[in-house]
């Protein structure tokens, strides 16, 4: 059997009727709108860093537990919801299966190293809680996507969908991808004002001039 080659027959091995695979898609759009939503709101009130007496990097930490925690859920709810469907027999060749190792590997790998360049505070929107970067991060995997997690993360989820052998995942992959694309709308430029803010700053305080960029 052929693989699937429309989005009409992908969607004939999706199985609207069950509960887990809106679920799943709630999760998948929730926890990148949670964020966000928080850490601008610690940006401009410092809610949570007040709730942890002052404390920023301790603030940033829980924000980082608490998007952890989230994410594991949101997996276990996808993995829930692909054993709740139908599997098309083409997504059961041994091809598809060394495809979706292959992008499992990769995308971990993105994931796993864009976290060691930038830290737990860099990753988990330190920025926002005035926990700045030195300089830009510039090397792998950044050298090859500036969303390298958001990225890998898409590949992650496509690989568990071709290793189930299950088009349902395909779709919520998709699904994915569209959050993730909007999210970054939203995330780039807010945490390019932020530095364009302290760069501001710090040629105020050397007494330089300062060429204007997008501030907040």
């Amino acid at each position: 059997m052929s693989l699937p080659t429309s989005l009409s027959e992908l969607l004939e091995f999706v199985d609207f009727n069950q509960r887990s695979f809106f679920v799943s898609a709630a999760a998948i759009a929730f926890n990148p709108t949670f964020w966000n939503i928080v850490a601008r709101r610690e940006y401009r009130t410092k809610f949570l860093t007040r709730a942890f007496g002052g404390n920023s990097q301790r603030a940033c930490y829980a924000l980082a537990a608490t998007i952890f925690s989230l994410g594991l859920l949101r997996d276990f709810l996808y993995e829930r919801a692909l054993r709740d469907q139908p599997s098309h027999p083409a997504l059961q060749d041994p091809l598809v299966t060394y495809v979706a190792y292959a992008l499992l590997a990769v995308g971990n790998l993105l994931v796993i190293s864009s976290t060691w360049q930038l830290g737990i505070t860099g990753t988990f929107l330190g920025d926002y809680f005035g926990i700045l970067m030195d300089d830009i991060v510039t090397g792998f995997p950044f050298n090859i996507t500036s969303a390298p997690m958001y990225y890998g993360s898409t590949m992650s989820f496509l690989g568990t969908a071709l290793l189930y052998g299950k088009p349902a995942g395909i779709l919520l992959t998709l699904h994915v991808l569209i959050v993730y694309l909007v999210a970054i709308q939203f995330e780039n430029p807010f945490t390019a004002g932020i530095y364009a803010k302290r760069d501001k700053e710090r040629a105020k305080a050397a007494g330089k001039p300062y060429e204007s960029k997008k501030e907040l």
